[in-house]
């Protein structure tokens, strides 16, 4: 299935249904008096998060959605029926802007989040609403009111604990697929991932979620290459792992450096989340070339990096119980922050 993390669409609601003018004619009734009825309302706009979807693919085929118009009121007091909703369904991490792709109309990070985008039109009021001891015989109603509609934009952004950076071919989809199930293209030859992967990593009886992004390259964040916008699906992770090529021809540390720039250039707080860097690939170097490239490294991130193999294993699982500490220590200190509620005492 084709991975789409951005699409837009066009919502509108149901107009309101028109009220109606009728009297009351039947055999042997003189005076029968206004019974119309009124106009149903219109079908509102809902965006609900739901399980089982990874990716907005659906909204590729489909861009257009209206609700339904409300049923027109009836003779004998009838009153229409309502339009029917259109719900769009999306999956977990799902942002909804306005059209200019920037204002936050609603944030979807739960299973089974509604969100009412648009509402539908009131249906208008039959003749029967308006009789009154001076007006026993209204020959007016009111027509429904018009429905809402726009332009948004559908924004995913992944909802992983942790995530993967750095370079391309700096072994991230490798690492990702050494420690979960998830199955990410990898190969022999130098090439970038295209899309973010997810997979969720077992460490003793814990477990987490790992994303891996495509590898960012110097000017990523001015449209160079893929650009930096798969960095929003590493916005909300708690802890970072910057993966630094040691066998490649560039320096570590000023590999560490480029990427270091495109998260800052991008924000979104990324350049002060808690971040563990691993000197990647040392299964391809002598002892030498492992010392003096941790040094450059060190010298560029000012912590000891962690030597790395994902083909070996060296050192994958101390990875992922630093990942699992990092976690566990982002979790209590958000559960601190959380101001408790005073104790009410008695009163009488």
């Amino acid at each position: 299935m084709k991975f789409l993390d951005q699409a837009k669409v066009y919502v509108r609601s149901g107009n309101g249904g028109a009220g109606c003018v009728s009297f009351r004619r039947e055999k042997y009734i003189e005076y029968g008096g206004p019974d119309g009825g009124d106009g149903g309302r219109g079908g509102d706009v809902i965006i609900e998060c739901v399980d089982g979807l990874n990716t907005l693919i659906d909204y590729r085929y489909q861009q257009h959605f209206k609700a339904g118009t409300g049923v027109h009121g009836m003779g004998k007091n009838r009153t229409g029926a309502a339009g029917e909703d259109v719900t769009l369904r999306v999956p977990v991490g799902t942002q909804v802007l306005e059209e200019d792709n920037e204002t936050v109309i609603a944030d979807l990070t739960t299973i089974g989040q509604r969100v009412h985008l648009l509402k539908g039109g009131n249906g208008g009021f039959g003749n029967a609403h308006f009789k009154s001891s001076v007006n026993q015989a209204p020959r007016h109603a009111n027509p429904g009111l018009e429905a809402q509609e726009k332009w948004l934009w559908l924004r995913l952004k992944l909802i992983a604990d942790s995530g993967l950076v750095g370079l391309p071919n700096a072994g991230k989809s490798t690492f990702l697929a050494t420690v979960s199930a998830a199955k990410p293209k990898i190969a022999d030859y130098p090439f970038t991932t295209l899309h973010p992967n997810l997979g969720i990593v077992q460490i003793d009886s814990n477990s987490f979620v790992m994303a891996d992004i495509p590898g960012l390259i110097e000017g990523a964040h001015e449209g160079t290459g893929l650009g930096d916008r798969f960095l929003g699906h590493v916005e909300r992770t708690r802890v970072l792992l910057h993966l630094v090529d040691g066998s490649g021809q560039e320096d570590p540390g000023e590999a560490y450096k480029v990427v270091r720039g495109e998260l800052e250039a991008y924000g979104g707080g990324l350049i002060d989340k808690p971040e563990i860097v691993a000197l990647s690939k040392s299964d391809a170097l002598t002892d030498d070339l492992i010392a003096e490239r941790s040094a450059s490294l060190e010298a560029a991130c000012g912590q000891k990096p962690l030597i790395l193999s994902s083909a070996s294993g060296l050192n994958v699982e101390r990875a992922l119980r630093m990942i699992m500490r990092a976690i566990d220590k982002d979790k209590q200190d958000a559960a601190n922050a959380v101001p408790s509620k005073p104790e009410e005492g008695w009163r009488p």
